[in-house]
């Protein structure tokens, strides 16, 4: 089989935009085919719009390759070295590859021998310059990106988020893309209603569209799985902002961009991630799909299935996974003995944290699980009880909301007192106030999420699913049992010394 000679030609968008008529691919065309001896046969594989950065995404030189194994290429001919490949070590690879097919890669502009080694040091060292040049663009491309979000709430580019399209728009001035609701914003904004429910599963959502016969592609060659809805309903982008969410996400640690005053409950948010990993949130100029109210309740959902292991078997205690030392806060584990006729089986907590490096004090407690068991779920009857009351008579807040309360009003006094001393502090002095203000700050958001969190929960809470099994408590399951209690408690601690402490997240 006789054969060709490749032309290998390729244009990145950077190109285009650079307006380089030299690199064009008519350009590069022309010049390949005119160094062609008279008669020789060849073919034109051509990547238009293709980053030189690597070979995986450019199916031209894919199909060059298997040509080339296929061993239907005598020679490969580029415009410039840079057009096979930016990146050194893939060059070097693919080089390599082509060398055991005897295959030579010839560049019109480089004029040197790259069988002798003089010539392969130079061919080399351009390659090294050309992938500086694709770096050096990279960084200023994405130096770019960084400034315009920062500036505006312009969608900027790249992965279509679901549920919306983009359009071209005005606003002060400026012209960006401006995000607007698609037909799939449907999907999104049920996904988050449906979530919201104390007993909705991702599961529950995708049988849901499935049973409705509701699309929820999201792209032409799959539809949207639990992952996909699960990074969805933890997006600020679908939340209509308001000063509840700007509260929210600063507790989180977020930078925000955009003072309070412009989380007006009408647009969403943009979550941009910056080269060192710190992320900030910027209002955009969409409106977003969901109200502030459901969102948060999604997250507060997210936020304490996280907090619940994976032990939905719960074959020896409904408190597995829920039962932690009070001392060293490491799991107690449920174990058993047996008396000496083995007549007769003893259930225990062991301690987990007796055999880390610095153990705890005790590794098995004398306080027994039946006596937790029959204390956590009178607290969890008498949590049930007040809830019910709350909601149908104005009580006194808690004890619990109270010293929140009251921790937040000493933090916000200690930061004001440094504040004041910060003007005729030396720099030493200086820089300790400021750190100390950056931990109080820290202290003071999380107690105020909590705060928040707490009363969103009381408001919201239905009883009714948790009342019905409660007063039929003897006959649930111990995995009934379980999922129950990991619906209304984050943690129990449990020692000897202090007793039972419980933490209800409700």
């Amino acid at each position: 089989m006789k054969k060709i000679t490749a032309i290998y030609v390729r244009r990145s968008v950077s190109d285009k935009d650079k307006g380089n008529n030299s690199l064009s691919i008519d350009s590069q065309k022309a010049d390949c085919i005119k160094s062609l001896n008279e008669g020789e046969e060849y073919r034109i594989y051509c990547d238009d719009g293709k980053s030189g950065k690597d070979i995986e995404h450019r199916p031209a030189f894919q199909q060059m390759m298997s040509d080339a194994k296929d061993g239907l290429i005598e020679r490969i001919i580029v415009k410039k070295y840079d057009r096979f490949s930016r990146n050194m070590r893939e060059y070097l690879n693919v080089t390599n590859i082509l060398d055991g097919y005897g295959i030579s890669v010839i560049s019109l502009t480089e004029f040197f021998n790259t069988a002798t080694k003089e010539g392969r040091m130079m061919r080399n060292n351009l390659l090294n310059f050309a992938e500086f040049e694709r770096e050096t663009i990279a960084a200023r491309v994405a130096d770019a990106y960084n400034a315009r979000a920062l500036e505006t709430g312009f969608y900027q580019g790249g992965k279509m988020y679901y549920g919306y399209t983009s359009e071209r728009q005005t606003i002060n001035g400026k012209t960006g893309s401006v995000l607007i609701p698609s037909d799939k914003a449907i999907v999104v904004r049920t996904a988050y209603q449906l979530y919201k429910e104390p007993d909705t599963s991702l599961r529950d959502i995708l049988s849901y569209f499935i049973n409705n016969n509701i699309e929820i592609k999201k792209t032409p060659e799959g539809n949207m799985d639990r992952s996909h809805f699960s990074k969805l309903l933890q997006s600020p982008l679908y939340v209509r902002a308001d000063k509840n969410i700007y509260q929210y996400l600063a507790s989180k640690g977020y930078e925000m961009i955009d003072n309070i005053e412009s989380f007006d409950g009408i647009h969403g948010c943009f979550r941009h991630k910056r080269a060192d990993g710190s992320e900030y949130i910027k209002i955009g100029y969409h409106e977003g799909l969901v109200d502030s109210e459901t969102w948060l309740a999604v997250q507060d959902k997210k936020a304490h299935n996280k907090r619940i292991p994976r032990n939905s078997d719960a074959k020896t205690s409904w408190l597995v996974g829920l039962v932690k030392c009070s001392h060293c806060h490491y799991a107690l584990s449920l174990m058993y003995t047996w008396n000496v006729s083995k007549t007769k089986q003893w259930r225990y907590f062991s301690d987990t944290g007796a055999y880390k490096a610095n153990g705890c004090i005790k590794k098995t407690l004398e306080i027994r699980p039946d006596e937790v068991e029959t204390i956590v779920f009178n607290a969890m009857k008498e949590r049930l009880e007040n809830i019910v009351i709350a909601k149908t008579k104005k009580i006194k807040p808690d004890a619990e909301s109270e010293n929140m309360k009251a921790q937040i009003i000493q933090l916000d006094d200690e930061i004001r007192k440094l504040m004041d001393k910060l003007a005729n502090a030396d720099s030493i002095l200086f820089e300790y106030i400021q750190d100390r203000i950056k931990q109080l700050h820290a202290k003071k958001s999380e107690l105020e999420e909590k705060l928040r969190t707490k009363v969103r929960k009381h408001k919201n809470i239905d009883t009714a699913p948790l009342s019905d099994p409660m007063s039929r408590w003897e006959t649930l399951t111990l995995k009934e049992k379980h999922v129950l209690a990991v619906t209304m408690i984050d943690v129990v601690y449990v020692s000897d010394e202090h007793g039972v402490e419980i933490k209800f997240s409700i």
